[in-house]
């Protein structure tokens, strides 16, 4: 029997995000293309982020049936071996014999054909305790072990990270939100001319997908159905894909026609597209990345959807911004751990670690520190992050204020207001303090954070 296409797509995947430190997300964009099948390309992403979702908790189990530990396995074995019981534990339509065979010839393909047969026998010998779940597997965890070790087997999450939102969130939201992590997120668009968002989900469902509306926003659509990335709607420019939460932060900006904006970390492009329709043809937007190559990526999406008022520049936010002229809008969407996003990139939560996020407070604190060097005396600053960790967003805010006591925090709501779909409900996205604040299981969107800053002589 053939390694079916999806089972090879999803291993060379997993293989390069353990490997290459590269992002699933990307790797499968850029393999499921034309000529791989809706089925098998729905098949293939199932695999490689459920196998990354669900990392630890398929180790713990493999563990019991292995000599050895897991981690000195090959890491070509290891794969196979996460891959085959992740389908015989979750996959219903996989038959268990085609999950256990085909795991093997993977290795065999590999050049690993000295492990086929470990691979073949601890699949068997787990197939009986595959599907165990609830007070079950429970049982399998020592009475004995903390909550936090506990919570991050039984839903797979680094030990330390759970610790930190026990202290943060509580025990009842942090398992909302350990939960919300492993469930497959919404692929959500935007249309950028958002008074045409029902004429765009028409035609897409005309093409076969399934639209709705977003939660959140009268621009915004959920689809499912098939890869939209192949649709009219899609090819002419008319939608860009990005999270409902995203798409709220560009807003936050306010940014008007005519505008000059700095959006001074700006790849891989969602946001600034939003500001540049919102600038107009008269307005223009420089859009910066310390990369080169997500420039150019960004210069490919802006020819597609037709943005022409957007220039592009090489910049090192974290040093002096090298601009003579102050902008009406600077957005600072800042690098960060990305813990917000850890259903759509499941891979981030094994490789960040904690000293990761006191690096991070400080590049952002530098960041947030010259953007205000580049606002004019009327203008607004938007800071923003798609973490959840108080060292990247409270801590960045009030370590930039200590400095620059002429700013303050000024509401979002009135800026965000218009293009929500129920205007009531911009206050259940604001903190009583001002920030801007998404949290998953509760928005239904990846979590963000945002402050919105003007001068304190600033009339608002």
């Amino acid at each position: 029997m053939a390694i079916s296409p999806p089972r090879k797509i999803a291993f060379d995947v997993l293989r390069r995000v353990a490997s290459e430190d590269a992002y699933a997300a990307d790797l499968l964009y850029g393999q499921l293309g034309p000529g791989v099948k809706k089925a098998d390309a729905s098949l293939a992403t199932e695999l490689t982020l459920g196998v990354l979702r669900w990392q630890r908790l398929l180790d713990f189990l493999l563990q019991r049936y292995l000599d050895r530990r897991y981690g000195q396995l090959d890491l070509e074995v290891l794969l196979a071996l996460r891959l085959g019981l992740y389908q015989l534990r979750y996959l219903d339509r996989v038959p268990q014999h085609a999950a256990i065979h085909e795991s093997v010839e993977l290795v065999k393909r590999a050049r690993k054909s000295s492990a086929a047969g470990v691979v073949n026998a601890v699949l068997r010998r787990a197939t009986a305790e595959a599907r165990i779940g609830g007070d079950e597997l429970e049982a399998l965890i020592p009475d004995t072990t903390p909550i936090e070790e506990r919570l991050g087997i039984f839903y797979s999450h680094p030990t330390w990270l759970v610790r930190r939102w026990l202290r943060s969130f509580g025990k009842e939201r942090t398992t909302a939100l350990l939960q919300a992590n492993n469930r497959p997120a919404p692929l959500t668009c935007t249309v950028l001319d958002q008074e045409a968002s029902e004429r765009v989900g028409e035609s897409l469902r005309e093409s076969g997908f399934d639209v709705s509306p977003g939660r959140w926003l009268r621009g915004a659509l959920q689809i499912s159905g098939g890869n939209p990335g192949s649709s009219k709607a899609y090819r002419s420019g008319q939608i860009n894909f990005q999270d409902e939460a995203s798409q709220m932060v560009a807003h936050l900006a306010d940014a008007r026609p005519s505008q000059t904006i700095l959006d001074a970390c700006a790849a891989p492009g969602g946001k600034t597209m939003v500001l540049a329709r919102a600038a107009g043809p008269r307005g223009r937007v420089i859009a910066g990345d310390l990369h080169e190559h997500r420039l150019r990526a960004m210069q490919q999406q802006f020819a597609r959807t037709g943005i022409t008022n957007a220039w592009l520049v090489t910049l090192d936010a974290t040093r002096p911004l090298p601009f003579s002229e102050r902008f009406d809008c600077v957005l600072i969407d800042a690098p960060c751990s990305g813990t917000g996003t850890l259903s759509r990139n499941p891979e981030i939560r094994w490789r960040l670690k904690p000293e990761d996020l006191d690096n991070a407070h400080r590049c952002q604190t530098a960041m947030l520190r010259n953007a205000f060097t580049a606002v004019s005396g009327s203008g607004r600053l938007v800071y923003s992050t798609c973490s959840l960790e108080p060292e990247e967003n409270e801590d960045v805010v009030a370590a930039a204020l200590s400095e620059a006591r002429d700013w303050r925090i000024i509401s979002g709501q009135p800026a965000l207001a218009p293009h929500l779909r129920d205007t009531a409900s911009a206050r259940n996205l604001f903190t009583p303090e001002g920030f801007f604040r998404t949290f998953p299981p509760e928005h239904g969107t990846d979590g963000f954070f945002a402050a919105v800053f003007a001068r304190r002589d600033q009339a608002v």
